[in-house]
């Protein structure tokens, strides 16, 4: 059983999803997520009160902007 706090920014796309699972797979019983409304990844304010108050042993950035091939096409730097 894995006992650290773990911390998995967006756990709700396919990678963190996939991240999630393989860990409860191996015990772990302490994953803390955030959904965007709750956490905005690019408040520095928010991320720094949330890593303050919440202390993770561990994290696991997955969280992302993604598109379709139009929107990677279209919106090139938006994807950088």
């Amino acid at each position: 059983m894995i006992s650290s706090k773990i911390y998995i920014a967006g756990d709700q796309g396919m990678v963190g999803s996939a991240v999630f699972r393989a860990l409860k797979s191996k015990g772990a019983r302490n994953i803390v997520t955030r959904t965007r409304s709750e956490l905005d990844l690019v408040d520095q304010a928010a991320v720094r009160t949330f890593f303050e108050s919440e202390k993770p042993d561990q994290m696991y950035l997955a969280a992302a902007k993604v598109g379709g091939i139009h929107a990677n096409n279209t919106l090139r730097a938006e994807f950088i």
